[in-house]
């Protein structure tokens, strides 16, 4: 029989970002305990801050009548002298049974014991207390707390559990609360406990008692009321994804509000005004003509007819925040930017002080500047000279903000303050900008340096904390990587590719390595070839092919990959490839790095002649990419095909069979240059 259930855990309001970290499991492990208990079905899952729901429309009365097939030893060794052996006693008390009781079947082609179990399932009320105890005790919030006397611990205390079944109550003690059919409404509606009839009742209740239990509809209410908003004061809200969410977990009766503060505070960074209203207050930033304007967007909890006190309160609560962070701003501004004070600031044992690391950095830049300077000249008005010197500037003056009052209560603004400090002291617009992008890319979707000045100063930065920690013994294992040197990778290659920086990975480690002791350079090598074959999205066989050639340069990587990927992932590749992996197989044993010289006095078939005419024709022609060369080597193909078809390469004749590989080893050099075919696998 089918009933619906109700399940409700009543507590004290749940902090919003522990719940939204845990989210996505909630119903998953609920699924699992179902499985488990063989009562598996449809279910939907809601929350509010005080409540965590599971709502049943159909549920099982009663675990299903199952059978179990036991089978025990073979009936020959059971039975001896048509007397049981201990193994088929045993068999029996396993069973739960008479040894008369058990039967015989076939099995692996012999006869064996044979017991048929009929178990007959539990009621599903007998379960649930297990049920749900199993499965609260599997959601992982991070840190949780203990309440009263109780040795358990959650998230936050419980405070009442309502478990309904086909409108009857299901009694259970759970951390020592006792269900009971009540729930609670808005505390402003009421702090007394509202009896609950039927799991329909319960809906209504909620509803007439403003709690709105669907996650949804909150977020509905809320993007609903900010469009209003916007229509009518002519503004435009910062909708962040992240803050919406922790808005939606925290409130029952969200109510969008607007306020304002004094636009004296517009005078501090548009990012440090939405920090502190968005990480202190969870305050929505308002905009206008692309512009931050002096006004805020709080959702509320309240339930009242005037909002004008929340709103004024709210208001009060910005104003000493922002009071203080222009105070740290002037402070910050009058002392200027400085490094002073870095020297005390341990960087990583054995790597010694962040002066030590800004100094390593500095000359890192110089090495990069000697490649790239006349790139990065090439992109601004400013003199070679100028651009280099600026640089210097730059990587000195990057983590100076760090000493800044701002970023020691903001940490998250770090960078950020230093671009705004040096444009108000007057720094160079290219430095200022390359202290603000000193940090790119965070992340696989973040931007990348804009300029190649900003892009070669990020070099520097990421290159030092890759060999410096390398140096130390400080190498990612496993999943673990507590100082992003995968993304420090991921980020020279997507820079190095986004401003076509040369960048030989092998050499240009080893030479700015140099100064660093204790690099191991193969390992380090493997670690940066091993986040490129990450970085690409195509067979990883390709660039496998790709690296076994040699290439190392990241420019040339990047081209040699694509180009591959293109005709692997072609429709007519797969009739190309058995004849060029022919190709490959046949020089396996031959050494293609030396010279090899073809003596066309020693071609004896007409397809010798055909094949060293068309290659020698690729060969001798010009590209503007590695497609069209990729191109014209497996244009080759019917004259390889034929031959194959029709010259015997291993010749008896020793200098002819040598002349004929020597031949079919150089279509697979030319073709090694971009990619070792045989790597491919399709």
């Amino acid at each position: 029989m089918l009933k619906t259930l109700l399940i409700e855990i009543g507590v004290e309001e749940l902090p919003a970002v522990p719940l939204l970290g845990e989210l996505g499991n909630i119903e998953k492990k609920w699924a699992k305990v179902l499985e488990e208990n063989a009562l598996m079905c449809e279910f939907e899952f809601y929350y509010t801050p005080r409540r965590l729901v599971l709502w049943h429309r159909e549920f099982k009365s009663a675990q299903d009548d199952t059978t179990e097939e036991l089978f025990g030893a073979p009936v020959a060794i059971a039975f001896k002298e048509g007397k049981p052996t201990p193994a088929a006693e045993g068999f029996a008390r396993k069973c739960g049974v008479s040894l008369d009781e058990v039967g015989r079947a076939e099995k692996g082609g012999k006869e064996v014991l044979y017991y048929k179990k009929e178990i007959k399932g539990q009621p599903s009320q007998a379960l649930l207390e297990g049920m749900i105890s199993q499965w609260l005790r599997s959601l992982s919030f991070g840190k949780s707390m203990r309440w009263g006397a109780l040795e358990e611990s959650f998230i936050r205390p419980i405070r009442w559990i309502n478990v309904m079944m086909e409108g009857e109550s299901v009694d259970m003690t759970l951390f020592n609360v006792k269900s009971a059919p009540v729930t609670y409404v808005h505390r402003m509606h009421s702090f007394e406990p509202q009896m609950v009839a039927d799991e329909k009742q319960y809906f209504e209740l909620l509803e007439s008692g403003a709690v709105t239990l669907f996650a949804d509809d909150r977020r509905k209410t809320i993007l609903d009321a900010f469009e209003a908003l916007e229509k009518e004061h002519g503004i435009a809200i910062e909708v962040d994804g992240d803050l919406l969410d922790e808005v939606i977990a925290i409130t029952e009766n969200p109510t969008p509000l607007l306020g304002s503060f004094d636009d004296t505070f517009l005078r501090l960074p548009p990012e440090v005004i939405i920090t502190s209203m968005k990480e202190h207050q969870r305050y929505f930033p308002v905009f206008k003509d692309g512009k931050l304007v002096n006004q805020f967007v709080v959702v509320s909890n309240a339930l009242t007819e005037d909002f004008s006190k929340v709103i004024e309160g709210n208001e009060r609560v910005l104003r000493p925040r922002l009071a203080d962070a222009l105070f740290f701003y002037d402070n910050d501004l009058n002392k200027g930017l400085s490094t002073e004070g870095l020297e005390k600031v341990v960087f990583m044992d054995g790597l010694g002080t962040l002066r030590d690391k800004i100094n390593r950095e500095h000359d890192i830049a110089d090495a990069l500047f000697e490649r790239y300077g006349d790139l990065v000249a090439a992109e601004n008005s400013l003199s070679y000279e100028m651009n280099q010197e600026l640089v210097q500037r730059a990587v000195e003056l990057a983590k100076a903000d760090l000493m800044s009052e701002m970023v020691y209560e903001f940490t998250e603004l770090q960078g950020l303050m230093g671009y705004y400090y040096a444009q108000a002291l007057g720094e160079a617009d290219e430095v200022a900008l390359a202290i603000k992008e000193q940090y790119l890319p965070e992340g696989e979707d973040s931007p990348v340096p804009s300029t190649r000045f900003s892009a070669l100063v990020a070099l520097a930065i990421k290159l030092d904390t890759l060999l410096g920690l390398f140096s130390v013994d400080q190498i990612p294992t496993g999943s673990r990587d507590p100082f992003g040197l995968r993304r420090a990778v991921n980020g020279i290659v997507r820079i190095a590719l986004a401003h076509d920086l040369p960048f030989d990975i092998a050499a240009t480690l080893r030479e700015l390595g140099a100064k660093y002791e204790g690099i191991d350079f193969e390992k380090l090598e493997s670690f940066f070839i091993e986040r490129v074959n990450q970085y690409y999205k195509v067979n990883p066989s390709i660039v496998a092919a790709v690296l076994a050639s040699g290439e190392r340069e990241i420019l040339s990587l990047d081209a040699k990959i694509k180009a591959v990927a293109s005709f692997v992932e072609s429709d007519s590749f797969s009739t190309m490839f058995s004849t060029f992996k022919r190709v490959a197989n046949i020089t396996k044993d031959f050494d293609v790095n030396g010279p090899l010289n073809i003596d066309l006095s020693r071609f004896e078939a007409v397809e010798e002649g055909a094949l060293y005419k068309a290659f020698k024709a690729v060969v001798d022609a010009e590209y503007d990419s590695y497609e069209a060369e990729l191109d014209a080597l497996f244009g080759l193909k019917p004259q390889l095909d034929a031959f194959f078809d029709n010259v015997m390469v291993n010749a008896e004749d020793e200098a002819v069979r040598y002349n004929r590989k020597v031949l079919v080893a150089s279509v697979y050099k030319t073709l090694l240059g971009i990619a070792d075919i045989k790597e491919i696998s399709i």
